[in-house]
């Protein structure tokens, strides 16, 4: 009798245990890393007004992983213009970090409460805004044009921006708006993050040039960047360059020596003449960078976009363009008077971000591409 109950007792804590293992693990399997979502991948294209940034911006807008948004900072600039571009900064860094979380209500202090999508600046511009769940009538997969996607896509309610953005595993963002690499360590080093900085840069001679053609365009963002008295005159558009160009030589700095170490593998340099002379090369090292596909579809779509007829004169417009010849306009069309104040004024930056200089108008007309960098540049 003593055994028969020995074996029912053994029979009985076999079953036991089977069962504890069975409902214990097994709802754990369930959650098992390997089921979990992939923490969101999130890029920051940090440039400065007209340099290519709109273009760069579409190279990740048309990527069907990513989410992007172009300059949502323009928000907070518009609604606080009396304030200086530093006093700005930290309000532009939480806007800039709850879009990444793909929190929309930050948008609450700069729209009115009965705010559509088609509110938020340059939004025809993304993609994501331009496909389901955001938008019916494109497909996740398709390469949008701006216009067709203002066309019928601007309907929908505002709480589909955060809806699409939470899809996503990558958020980028396109932003002007900073001027000191030091002002975004606490989102480098925030740990819901996974932040990886494009810094975009053009020969400050094509930018200043083509800020020439948009002057009503730029007028309340360089009185933000200069404050309004020093954007007068004919000195005004060289001081707004000068801290242009200060600005991209000590980002460039803090970032390339990647000090502190949570820069390491965080910060890529991108000069916007590099992308015009070979762009398929240039978008897969930004995609690889990224972490994203470099999908057939839209290496077709680079190429064909910077090999076309267009001049891109119009501000914001990314159409089909000659790129690298819009890139060097401005050795054919700005003065050389004007070149040798910006220069001037430009000189530290372009030694380090090796830009060479010219030292007379026939070496201006004359000038190959490749004699464009300095020969220690990359």
């Amino acid at each position: 009798i003593m055994k028969s109950r020995r074996v029912q007792v053994l029979l009985i804590l076999a079953v036991l245990s089977f069962l504890l293992v069975h409902f214990h693990f097994i709802p754990c399997s369930n959650n098992a890393p390997a089921e979990e979502k992939p923490s969101p991948v999130h890029i920051l294209i940090l440039s400065s007004w007209r340099s290519g940034s709109s273009f760069t911006g579409q190279i990740f807008s048309q990527h069907p992983s990513v989410f992007y948004l172009m300059e949502p900072a323009w928000h907070v600039w518009v609604t606080m213009y009396q304030n200086s571009a530093k006093v700005l900064h930290m309000a532009v860094r939480d806007l800039v970090r709850s879009v990444f979380l793909c929190d929309m209500s930050v948008f609450d202090a700069y729209m009115s409460s009965q705010k559509k999508k088609s509110d938020l600046f340059q939004w025809q511009t993304s993609r994501a805004l331009c496909s389901p769940p955001a938008c019916d009538l494109f497909s996740r997969s398709d390469i949008i044009t701006a216009g067709d996607c203002k066309m019928i896509c601007g309907k929908y309610p505002f709480s589909k921006v955060e809806e699409a953005c939470k899809t996503y595993s990558h958020v980028a963002i396109k932003e002007v708006r900073f001027f000191d690499l030091k002002v975004l360590y606490p989102l480098l080093t925030d740990p819901s993050l996974n932040l990886k900085i494009i810094h975009l840069v053009r020969d400050p001679r094509a930018v200043f040039r083509s800020r020439e053609n948009t002057v009503a365009n730029l007028k309340r963002d360089s009185d933000i960047v200069v404050g309004s008295q020093r954007t007068k005159g004919e000195m005004g558009p060289y001081n707004t360059m000068q801290v242009i160009c200060k600005s991209h030589a000590e980002i460039y700095k803090a970032g390339s020596h990647a000090i502190p170490s949570f820069l390491k593998d965080r910060y890529l340099l991108v000069r916007y003449e590099d992308i015009v002379r070979d762009p398929v090369a240039r978008a897969a090292q930004m995609y690889r960078f990224a972490e994203l596909h470099f999908t057939p579809e839209l290496q077709k779509w680079v190429h064909n976009i910077t090999h076309g007829k267009g001049q891109g004169a119009q501000a914001f417009d990314i159409g089909s363009r000659d790129a690298m010849n819009v890139s060097q306009a401005w050795r054919n069309t700005l003065p050389f008077q004007k070149i040798q104040k910006v220069q001037h004024v430009c000189k530290d930056a372009m030694d380090l971000l090796g830009y060479r200089l010219v030292q007379s108008e026939e070496e201006q007309k004359d000038m190959s591409l490749d004699l464009l960098f300095a020969q220690n540049s990359s």
